[in-house]
């Protein structure tokens, strides 16, 4: 179909699925392959995937993209990752066998270990380091309960036996050799999600790894998002080819949407929400409940930060009225029945299943409907399900706004929820702001993409991204102020009903 070294690959290693992709130049995909993993939940509060069964899958996604485009690795300039962040992962060196399943970002079981790290000082003991809050979300604490929890991990961990990855690490490393040579690395945004890296010096802090009694020996080195870090040897698909570019989800679909002046904000409604925004080359740290993390590196160049609302359920809860409430047998479905009726009635649903992320950070929150009367019906339900995505979203859009001094004009927006028009209208109306749809909706994929390409001159530079981007469509507001502030308000007791019941 091309000649030599016409397209990209990029790797996506999602909380759901995993897939790969194929783009050109124009930032268009060129094919795609996609397979789900299984989702375990052994205990109330616990997620675990089958890292095995992830890295099989990778290896059928890749071959899959090529053989639909009737490609080969000669075809390929690069190859990038893009992975769900904060999920942990510990293996054996020498065979490598994982010695646990994956503990996902979703995972509570850390909470108390968390309150514990906090001790006197509070939530807020490594922020000014790390810009992350002490959470169940990240890395490390999993880490921790692994060495704690899983028979002889802790001595074999400090005799440098072991290694720890998110999931980038564990593709990347598989990708390079695995047992026999593969890189032990990640790139800073993933270290990022650890709160184990120094925000500053971009390098592991001892001291932290220290006090979470992480020992150092098992961590990876830390890279650039954007640089070749050697050449896939994996005897599949990809032999040969340039491993050129790490980034974690949300930083990826801000570098696929063309975030990349400060200032620029891209949401992303997947599993759960996520609107970073980029502040440049200086962290700005949030008084409002934000995350401060890496947005991207590219090769040797100053690192640029963001700002991040992480919302831990939106498309999640569409998943929940199928599978558990089974009020639609397809998630495509929520559009047309919460359209059938005019408002959501009075009620108003707080997913806070695992509690709430940004911006109150509160995990003894639990999900609430509250507003219900005779009248509601699962129209209602349906709508106020979506509506919650809109209104998570101006919570963070509003602390974003008060940290960075920025105001937003437009809402750049991707993820699978963005074909909702429904959802986008209502959260231009709730926003009043235009909120706009890219022609690509592939934007994480196509942001790991961009970052291998970059780093082997398939892309010259920063610009091509640029010029790449395009609107496909744009919401703008249609709701009166009176009505906007009512709504809201509505939901603000609605969110203060959700607390304290864990």
């Amino acid at each position: 179909m091309g000649s030599a070294n016409t397209y990209v690959a990029a790797i996506d290693q999602g909380t759901t699925s995993t897939r790969a992709m194929i783009f050109d130049r124009q930032g268009r995909v060129v094919s795609s392959e996609q397979i789900e993993h299984r989702q375990s939940f052994p205990q109330a509060g616990w997620v675990e995937h089958d890292a095995e069964e992830i890295w099989r899958n990778t290896r059928r996604v890749v071959a899959g993209a090529l053989a639909a485009a009737d490609l080969n690795a000669g075809d390929i300039a690069a190859c990038g990752v893009t992975n769900q962040r904060e999920t942990t992962l510990i293996w054996d060196r020498e065979t490598g066998t994982p010695i646990h399943p994956a503990i996902v970002w979703q995972d509570t079981r850390t909470n108390d270990l968390c309150t514990e790290l906090a001790g006197d000082v509070g939530m807020d003991r490594y922020r000014d380091r790390t810009g992350l809050p002490l959470s169940t979300y990240f890395a490390g604490p999993k880490i921790r309960w692994l060495l704690d929890h899983v028979d002889g991990a802790r001595r074999r961990a400090e005799a440098g036996e072991l290694c720890f990855g998110t999931m980038d690490s564990w593709i990347a490393w598989n990708m390079t050799g695995g047992r026999d040579g593969g890189l032990h690395l990640t790139d800073v945004t993933n270290a990022s999600r650890t709160m184990l890296m120094d925000l500053r010096t971009l390098q592991w802090d001892e001291e932290i790894c220290a006090e979470m009694g992480i020992p150092t020996a098992l961590l990876p080195r830390i890279h650039s998002s954007s640089e070749v870090y050697g050449t896939l040897r994996e005897q599949g698909s990809l032999h040969g080819v340039p491993f050129a570019g790490i980034l974690g989800d949300q930083q990826a679909a801000t570098f696929g949407q063309a975030c990349l002046d400060p200032g620029e904000a891209k949401n992303t409604y997947g599993t759960g929400n996520f609107l970073l925004l980029n502040t440049g080359t200086e962290p700005v740290f949030s008084d409002h409940g934000l995350l401060t993390t890496v947005c991207y590196r590219i090769g040797d160049q100053p690192t640029r930060y963001a700002l991040e609302g992480s919302i831990a359920v939106t498309g999640s809860l569409v998943q929940w009225l199928r599978d558990n409430l089974q009020i639609i047998t397809h998630a495509s479905e929520v559009e047309a029945l919460a359209a059938s009726v005019p408002d959501n009635g009075g009620a108003y649903f707080v997913p806070a299943f695992s509690g709430l992320f940004a911006p109150h950070w509160r995990p003894d929150a639990r999900g609430v409907v509250v507003g219900l009367t005779r009248f509601a019906t699962k129209a209602h339900l349906a709508r106020a399900a979506l509506e919650a995505s809109a209104f998570q979203t101006r919570e963070v859009i509003e602390a974003m706004q008060a940290d960075s001094g920025v105001a937003l004009s437009t809402l750049k927006v991707d993820g699978g929820m963005v074909v909702n028009e429904l959802l986008m209208q209502f959260q231009a109306d709730i926003l009043d702001v235009p909120v706009v749809r890219p022609r690509v909706s592939e934007t994480t994929a196509l942001g790991a993409a961009y970052a291998a390409g970059l780093a082997v001159g398939y892309w010259e530079s920063e610009d091509e991204i640029r010029a790449n981007w395009a609107e496909d469509r744009r919401w703008h507001p249609d709701m009166t102020s009176d009505e906007r502030a009512r709504l809201y308000a509505g939901w603000n007791r609605a969110v203060a009903h959700s607390l304290d019941l864990a």
